[in-house]
């Protein structure tokens, strides 16, 4: 197919690359909704059917099971269905699933709606999609597209939980639900009407590229990323095993340290722990994923897809002995406690990795980074 050449696209004020960019982070954005609704529904569905949560802690256990493993293949499926037709699917799922757990009478329904349907959907929608963006629509910026469509899911997960938590309050968990399912199947046009799987289906080429060949390049692996979020910068100034050490460890502290933050009423203290650690677990990405590239070369998003997989396998354990220690002693702060533990672990072998080196310059082995 043939594509408008540098010269026309230079004149159009708006790459279409950077609409496509938009709705999928909207797409991100309203699939994060339930991502905040456990924690705002689990004591409503509680007082309301007498579920204990263990039970419930399962349901989500199932949902990041499924979450992590669907993501290594949502590039697969991307390639096989086309991006629009995926992520269209992918939010009528979590639509359907927050909308039909309006019916739930048993607790088995939960691992149904939550659980598997919103699992897949969601797990069709993880970073993989991101990136996927990232690489087949952007050589400039790349890594600035990445680093806001990573942060879609936790903008989301901010912007939805305010309102559920008050709906589930004043009027019930069921219109909560509700809500979710309404963002979700409110993105579903924009997704259909703007996404594309290719900038050659709109007739130009990747934002940033200067020929032809340019266009092609998004199929490797990902460059180098420059001019990137604060993580991603810190990741090309600095060796990503230390970042990932400091990240790990930042976040075992705040793990410990969560019990005595904890009160009746909302303090300074507690805005701020929120808040620097959402951000710490969004900035563990870009280190993580440099590292994949270092290792791997070429198949460096592939195995990043599996490590982001294995993650979420340890957070739905996570989440359902989290469950269990409930039920058990009536608060989480062992629950805390452990994963306080396990984040040193991680902080460990994250120092222990070697690293591929290229002559005297901490770069990627691979042919990119050598030309």
């Amino acid at each position: 197919m043939s594509t408008t050449p540098p010269e026309q696209q230079r004149q159009r004020r708006i790459h279409p690359a950077w609409w496509v960019a938009a709705v999928a982070f909207i797409a991100l954005l309203a699939a994060a909704g339930f991502r905040a609704a456990p924690g705002a529904l689990m004591v409503p569905l509680h007082a309301d059917f007498g579920w204990s949560m263990s039970s419930m802690s399962l349901a989500v256990s199932v949902n990041l099971l499924l979450y992590g493993l669907t993501a290594p293949f949502a590039a697969a499926l991307m390639d096989r269905f086309g991006i629009r037709q995926v992520v269209a699917a992918a939010l009528a799922l979590v639509a359907l699933g927050a909308g039909g757990s309006v019916l739930m009478t048993a607790s088995w329904q939960l691992l149904i709606f939550w659980g598997v349907l919103i699992g897949l959907g969601t797990g069709s929608m993880a970073l993989v999609f991101a990136a996927t963006i990232a690489d087949r629509w952007f050589i400039a910026r790349r890594g600035l597209v990445m680093g806001i469509l990573t942060a879609g899911s936790a903008t989301g997960q901010l912007i939805f939980l305010p309102p559920v938590a008050t709906i589930a309050e004043s009027t019930g968990w069921r219109p909560a639900s509700l809500l979710i399912g309404i963002a979700a199947m409110a993105a579903v046009p924009l997704v259909w009407f703007v996404l594309r799987d290719h900038p050659s289906d709109l007739g130009v080429l990747p934002y940033g590229a200067v020929d032809t060949d340019a266009s092609t390049a998004t199929d490797g692996a990902p460059t180098k990323r420059r001019g990137t979020v604060f993580s991603g910068w810190l990741t090309d100034k600095f060796d990503p095993r230390i970042l990932l050490v400091a990240y790990y460890t930042f976040r075992g502290v705040g793990l410990l340290l969560l019990p005595w933050l904890l009160s009746d009423t909302v303090h300074p203290s507690m805005i701020l722990f929120i808040v620097v650690y959402g951000l710490d677990w969004v900035a563990t990405v870009p280190p993580t994923a440099a590292l994949c590239r270092e290792i791997f070369g070429d198949n460096g998003t592939i195995v990043f897809g599996w490590v982001f997989a294995a993650h979420q396998i340890g957070a739905a354990g996570a989440a359902f002995a989290a469950g269990v220690v409930r039920d058990a002693f009536g608060e989480y702060t062992y629950a805390w406690w452990g994963g306080a533990a396990m984040c040193v672990i991680a902080a460990v072998l994250s120092f222990a990795v070697k690293r591929r080196l290229v002559g005297d310059r901490r770069e990627p082995a691979t042919a990119e980074a050598a030309a």
